[in-house]
């Protein structure tokens, strides 16, 4: 046994309003920069749909993630031989039409355009080259709240074992449901983009297992981004690097939460520390039976109150305030405790260390109306009435397995039941628990967590200890950190061929010259102050290098 210690998230979905706050926060932190415009490290999807970027769960398109070959596992893109063969042309690599061409408006037409009777409008920019758009095709929510026509949406890869006559009655608007998908980076235990690195770039930190890029290493191959299955590793074309959701390492190392889960207002989102058995990776992740991966991956994780568990972290190097972090875990208590939360396509088989509580999905209406069947109080509605298929639910969160979902769910109806019997009825009513294996004080914890969901009990995050990793540490002090402008070798100065990409200079800008107040000024270079927020128009790549 080699224990280790991995930061973990779940998200609970029964709670996800799909306001977006958790986007916009990632998205103004990390990626609102030149070559990145396109990509999200944080997306919220509406299931059904085929998600951001298109069809990302179909690995019969992408060859992403890992499958099983003679009984041993290894990268669905193939041997290492053929992934050579296909370093300069990767048949798997998706396009920007995949993901979506990113856009801005032409806001300085707005306040600039000569007097008319038509109202001026600010048309749509491409954020690639600057031009025109005439039409705006696609986007990272385009199917938010359902939008769009039920054959498209219908084309998710949750339907695949969906007879056509069942699939065509939830196209039906009376019959239609809607599931918000939070997604960031798994930070995987098995990470298939790490393993398919031709650079060594990528790597799974040991004390905290958050998966990174080394901006140096990186050398544009790209096969991160196809064989991740998740499709959460983006590729920069300024910087000519790979970048990925870093799960906010700099306020994690701190005890911080991460962005999206500090903003977000439903408390969704539950960050921890989860202790795993390193030497059982392989033999968990190749089990044969697709369904049995969801077992497979809780039954790599270790119980951190198990005194056995305990020695052998110390032994292993794991600080005592990351083993009293994960005792405390809410990730432990919500997938291994009451097991209401679940991995997202265990199938893939990398393992991930992002857990999803299912949502439940009443008819309210119908349920006043006393059209459908409830439980005793006349109010909870009984499981086989919920509105989101169960199968759907099961191909997204367990490989198709109903079983553990339906337990999870039965045991949030049962927390809602016998809550609602303490608080409104004031005579707890213990029968609906002892139907799904649950004490009273089981329940109370877990109406603490996840209904009230108070900040203490939804963020357990021990700080890091750099002086574990460092061998002289005060000599590190004062050294340069993460590569500064997104270029970890913008300092090089060598000539003639070289395996080290330069930064691009001949990039476009967003906007061409706007007039204003009668003359057009470009914006000033990176680091000069002056002129910013004047609401002059950036200038063009040729004046910028000139």
């Amino acid at each position: 046994m080699k224990v280790r210690a991995n930061f973990a998230l779940v998200f609970n979905l029964d709670k996800c309003i799909g306001c977006h706050t958790c986007s916009v926060t990632c998205k103004n932190v990390w990626t609102n920069r030149k070559g990145v415009e396109y990509a999200w490290f944080n997306n919220v999807e509406s299931k059904p749909g085929v998600g951001y970027p298109k069809n990302w769960e179909d690995q019969g398109k992408w060859n992403g993630g890992w499958t099983l070959n003679s009984g041993k596992v290894e990268l669905k893109s193939g041997s290492k031989v053929k992934r050579l063969l296909n370093i300069f042309m990767n048949p798997d690599m998706p396009t920007i039409d995949d993901y979506y061409e990113p856009f801005t408006y032409d806001y300085g037409h707005l306040q600039t355009s000569p007097l008319a009777e038509a109202t001026p409008t600010a048309r749509p920019r491409s954020l690639l080259d600057g031009s025109q758009m005439e039409k705006i095709e696609w986007g990272p929510n385009w199917e938010d709240d359902m939008a769009g026509e039920f054959h498209k949406r219908g084309q998710d890869r949750n339907f695949r074992n969906f007879e056509q006559v069942e699939k065509e009655i939830y196209s039906e608007f009376e019959n239609s449901f809607n599931v918000y998908l939070p997604r960031i980076c798994n930070h995987c235990v098995n990470p298939s983009c790490v393993a398919s690195c031709p650079s060594g770039a990528m790597y799974k930190r040991e004390e905290d297992g958050i998966v990174l890029v080394d901006q140096d290493r990186c050398r544009s191959w790209r096969m991160c981004v196809s064989n991740c299955p998740y499709k959460k590793v983006y590729y920069n074309w300024e910087s000519g690097k790979a970048e990925k959701c870093t799960a906010c390492y700099p306020r994690v190392e701190s005890g911080l939460p991460t962005v999206c889960s500090e903003t977000c207002v439903g408390r969704i989102r539950y960050n921890g520390v989860m202790l795993y058995d390193a030497d059982r990776i392989e033999e968990l992740a190749s089990v044969p039976d697709e369904q049995d991966l969801y077992q497979a991956q809780r039954d790599i994780f270790l119980d951190p109150n198990d005194p056995e568990v305990i020695a052998q972290a110390r032994a292993d190097g794991v600080p005592e305030s990351w083993i009293e972090a994960a005792k405390n875990s809410p990730i432990y208590k919500l997938a291994m405790e009451w097991e209401v939360a679940f991995p997202l396509h265990p199938e893939f088989r990398t393992l991930p260390m992002v857990w999803y509580v299912p949502p439940l999905s009443p008819i309210q209406s119908q349920i006043d109306q006393g059209n459908l069947p409830t439980h005793g109080d006349g109010v909870i509605p009984k499981l086989e009435t919920l509105k989101v298929p169960i199968k759907f639910i099961a191909n997204l969160l367990t490989a198709g397995k109903e079983e553990p979902i339906v337990q999870g769910l039965k045991r949030m109806i049962a927390m809602r039941s016998y809550m609602r019997s303490v608080t409104v009825e004031n005579n707890p009513d213990t029968a609906v628990l002892d139907e799904v294996g649950l004490s009273e004080a089981q329940v109370k914890e877990m109406y603490r967590y996840m209904a009230i969901a108070n900040y203490e009990d939804r963020f357990v995050i021990p700080t890091g200890h750099e002086e574990l990793r460092q061998d002289d540490f005060y000599a590190f002090q004062g050294q340069n950190g993460f590569s500064f402008g997104n270029d970890g070798n913008s300092e090089s100065t060598q000539q003639g061929l070289s395996l080290l990409p330069e930064k691009r200079k001949a990039s476009v800008d967003i906007l061409k010259f706007v007039p204003n107040a009668g003359k057009n000024k470009p914006l000033p270079r990176d680091g000069d102050g002056s002129g910013i927020g004047t609401g002059e128009a950036a200038a063009t790549s040729k004046d910028r290098v000139g």
